[in-house]
């Protein structure tokens, strides 16, 4: 079972996933950096990145419907996420997932894991 991890954005190791203008406003994409599939939203023009991985069961979560603006729907059983920062919105997951800090440098989206990653182009 995957467990919350919360990322301190100023000691985090940042990953290029892809030109911000390749992902468009109510886009999401889905990547694997370091092992860890993430899925990436532009909402807004605001990028947010979490595990694509349910708390419930392991499955994955981002190919979900996105709700009420900021909520994923686990497509397996129901399960809600914020997208902001990973918190559980129902049942019949109880854990939180992770997120993680994302920003734009160069026109490049760009996603902060742990200090423990394995940089390969940052």
């Amino acid at each position: 079972m995957v467990s919350y991890k919360q990322i301190d954005p100023t000691t985090a190791i940042y990953f290029s996933v892809a030109p911000a203008s390749e992902l468009s406003n109510g886009q999401r994409m889905i990547v694997e950096i370091d092992g860890e599939p993430l899925a990436v939203f532009n909402i807004a023009g605001t990028f947010y990145a979490i595990a694509d991985v349910c708390s419930h069961d392991d499955g994955p979560v981002a190919e979900g419907d996105l709700q009420n603006e900021f909520e994923i729907e686990c497509p397996r059983h129901g399960a809600r996420f914020d997208v902001r920062n990973g918190k559980v919105l129902s049942f019949p997951a109880i854990v939180d997932i992770p997120a993680y800090p994302v920003k734009v440098e160069d026109g490049q989206i760009r996603v902060g894991l742990p200090p423990t990653a394995t940089p390969d182009h940052a």
